[in-house]
């Protein structure tokens, strides 16, 4: 780490101390979110904001974050070093007074931090008081020190180590296990959290090491183009539409306001908004602002230049079909719904945006006319195709009412009117169809099968997708309409279950089952209601013991716990070689059976997956291809 001179303006009067420790231990929810697993990698992103925040201020141009054995994690950066002597409040050490007390932080004092993305001072205490143990070591005017703690307690003074040229601060923790039940980090969640840091503040170096493995892993971040970079990396295996994506930055007020956007031939949307450089994933009044000043600007300038007639109603969501988007606010006194800051709340931030996009974006279509004719007319086609999807839902849902649910050859339903204890099982193939509707339990569980594979609803306007009959089946046995029409409260089955076979075909429709969930029946996978079916691989036989294997893995353990006795072994191939019994009895009974439940995490991972795979450019799907090749095991060809 490389030395850093500028400290005179950080000091111990700059730390501001308001309450002590203890209310985090007995409710650490209400500090982290949760005791799971958001929460405990919560923890790091904590500790790393404060690295971060210095960077971001100009302090630090290095930041490195370790997974170390035994469930420790090393954040380390080249920034100032937090302040050591004497704080004039606590008369303690002001290192010892930022990680043992509640609110102390020179976040309170509006001057060192103007814009700072931590929990105003909470983040590294809070992490200190849900740690089993923690080691600060501070590098600051030629001297290097440590303190370490316990469970928010110092058991250690302030030590200096030594004499040293650097500067910059060190924070080793492990979270206490009484806390967090599980502790297992996940790499790709560290990785993908501080990738999109990197993209917010350009020329920062981020290092990422796993020192569990060896040798260790290394993932390094550097980017120069900012919130640009960033959009060209969300739009991978899209085609981008125009010739010159959109950028503006402004200061207005004491808001400083960034954003850039473009279109692909995507019919989705994506937008990512940011606070401080804090992800907000439920958006907030930054968001709010852009889209109302997109619209009505995009609006005017079609009018303008009578690309728009009178009769052309283009809406908010024409809009935002096929507009990938990033919106980030740097404010001194963020307002976030709740402590882990999933939306903003200022409404100066809302005006700030929509002063920032009204002032820049005519000028921008202006100078860009071709661009601006391509994004009238892709408006113009959105708003074509959702009046026909409206139509189109309309016929589909008045049919579901005249027919009534009895679909003849398609679902055969549960007697139990009681969504809670209904489960509809989405089954691939006639034959598999046909064996559970014989073994399953009639009074809870129903069985829609699918004939062939469903449609890919990847760029497909609604209204197209309202066309397939095994998707209209779908809509009319859930009850619950579709799309923007749906209603979770109308959800007729509380366990939505994916039954496809254990092969490449299986793993498709699983996939296209994924993504139309994904795009149309959202809330579904949002309230932990859609899960995937785990049918074994084996039925192994010796004598009249019968056990089944779901893994190779399984399978060699189980002929292990066998012996030299003779036995048979059955691959299944498919769910249609099973029969009734067999089918109930390991992938259908409830006291038995593997359910997986699907979150929203594996369904964008899956929507990302089949934009690559899916895409029309070419170089994403190769690199995909070669990246993950070595990964398959087993191929079915």
């Amino acid at each position: 780490m490389e030395k850093n001179k500028k400290t005179s303006d950080y000091n111990t009067k700059d730390i501001y101390v308001l309450e002590g420790l203890e209310p985090v231990r007995r409710r650490p929810g209400m500090y982290i979110g949760s005791t799971g697993p958001e929460g405990l990698h919560h923890l790091i992103f904590e500790v790393a904001d404060n690295s971060l925040d210095e960077a971001t201020m100009g302090f630090a141009t290095e930041i490195e974050i370790s997974l170390l054995p035994g469930n420790r994690i090393s954040v380390s950066d080249n920034g100032r070093g937090i302040p050591v002597d004497i704080h004039p409040q606590t008369k303690k050490s002001a290192l010892e007074t930022v990680m043992t007390y509640l609110h102390a932080g020179a976040k309170f004092g509006g001057k060192t931090y103007r814009a700072s993305g931590g929990l105003h001072g909470v983040g590294v205490s809070v992490v200190c008081a849900l740690s089993k143990w923690m080691r600060a070591e501070v590098s600051r005017d030629g001297e290097k020190y440590f303190q370490e703690y316990e469970r928010g307690k110092p058991i250690t003074k302030l030590t200096k180590m030594g004499k040293t040229d650097q500067s910059g601060t060190t924070i080793i923790f492990e979270p206490d296990p009484e806390i967090f039940k599980k502790i297992e980090f996940s790499l790709k969640k560290i990785i993908d959290h501080l990738r999109l840091q990197a993209y917010l503040i350009p020329k920062l170096k981020i290092r990422i090491k796993d020192e569990r493995k060896t040798p260790p892993f290394i993932y390094t971040f550097y980017f120069e183009g900012g919130i640009k970079s960033l959009l060209r990396w969300l739009c991978q295996g899209e085609k981008i539409l125009q010739e010159n994506i959109f950028y503006g930055k402004k200061q207005v007020n004491d808001i400083q306001v960034e954003a850039t956007f473009c279109y692909t031939e995507d019919i989705e949307s994506e937008e990512m908004s940011f606070a401080n450089n804090i992800l907000t994933r439920e958006g907030g009044t930054h968001l709010t602002g852009f889209r109302a000043a997109l619209t009505r600007t995009i609006q005017n300038w079609g009018r303008q230049n009578k690309l728009l007639t009178d009769k052309d109603k283009i809406e908010g969501e024409d809009v935002r079909e096929g507009l990938t988007a990033i919106i980030s606010v740097k404010l001194p006194e963020p307002e976030f719904e709740g402590q882990t800051k999933q939306k903003l709340g200022n409404p100066e931030a809302r005006s700030a945006v929509e002063t920032m996009i009204s002032d820049l974006l005519p000028d921008f279509l202006e100078k860009n006319p071709r661009d601006g004719r391509m994004i009238i007319e892709k408006c113009l086609l959105a708003a074509r195709s959702r009046q026909a999807a409206k139509n189109a839902k309309e016929s589909v849902l008045r049919k579901g009412l005249l027919e009534g649910l009895a679909l003849p050859g398609k679902l055969t339903d549960c007697t139990s009117k009681n969504p809670e204890e209904s489960e509809l099982f989405i089954v691939e193939g006639e034959s598999a169809g046909g064996s559970s509707r014989q073994g399953r339990d009639r009074r809870t569980q129903a069985i829609l099968p699918l004939r062939g594979k469903i449609l890919n609803v990847e760029r497909v306007h609604l209204n197209r997708v309202l066309s397939s009959k095994e998707v209209k089946s779908l809509i009319i046995a859930l009850g619950a309409a579709i799309a923007d029409d749906f209603d979770i409260n109308k959800l007729r089955y509380h366990k939505i279950i994916i039954m496809a076979d254990a092969d490449t075909d299986g793993n498709h429709i699983r996939t296209l089952l994924l993504t139309l969930f994904y795009r149309y029946f959202k809330p579904i996978i949002e309230k932990g209601y859609l899960y995937i079916a785990q049918p074994p691989l084996y039925k192994i036989q010796c004598g009249k013991k019968v056990e089944y294997a779901y893994t190779d893995e399984e399978k060699e353990e189980v002929l292990k716990k066998i012996g030299n006795q003779p036995v048979s072994i059955q691959r299944y191939k498919g769910l249609g070689e099973m029969n009734a019994e067999e089918l109930w009895e390991t992938t259908m009974e409830p006291e038995k059976r593997i359910l997986r439940q699907v979150t929203i995490e594996d369904a964008e991972e899956a929507d990302r997956v089949f934009d690559i795979l899916m895409g029309k450019e070419v170089l994403p799907r190769k690199q995909f291809i070669q990246t993950y090749a070595k990964e398959v095991k087993n191929l079915d060809i």
